[in-house]
């Protein structure tokens, strides 16, 4: 009966875990982060948006992740539900793999409507990088 008891106290916590954890791309978990979308970067184009609805929560804290290929990412816009903006200068060069600081939100948890990047990619390989947005709950 103990067995069959600290086999159900495993699955439940188990199940809290995953309940309260997003994996990112390589399947890795990352508590309480989510995806809120991703953008594949143009070589023509110098902005791009993420579109964030409301039905996803509220966040404290963004943070970019990129993927396949570098880029130059100059600055970002977050628009909250509210209409208010914040705006995030990087001015920093992304490797393939690379992530930003995590960047808390001002106020308290925040609705995110959408996220404009401005970005360079002049000089960064043959390859479009694919930028990606997690949110923290």
């Amino acid at each position: 009966m103990k067995i069959v008891r600290k086999l159900f106290l495993l699955l439940l916590c188990s199940m809290l875990l995953s309940a309260f954890s997003s994996k990112d791309s390589s399947g890795c978990i990352q508590r309480g982060w989510e995806m809120l979308g991703e953008r594949s970067v143009n070589f023509k184009a110098d902005k791009d948006e993420i579109m964030v609805t409301a039905s996803e929560g509220r966040f404290s804290a963004v943070q970019i992740r990129v993927k396949r290929a570098p880029i130059n990412m100059q600055r970002m816009v977050i628009h909250f539900g509210d209409g208010e903006e914040q705006t995030v200068e990087l001015k920093d060069n992304f490797r393939a793999g690379g992530e930003s600081r995590i960047i808390d939100l001002e106020g308290k948890k925040r609705v995110i409507r959408k996220v404009s990047f401005w970005y360079d990619t002049k000089g960064f390989g043959d390859h479009k990088a694919i930028v990606q947005l997690w949110g923290r709950h």
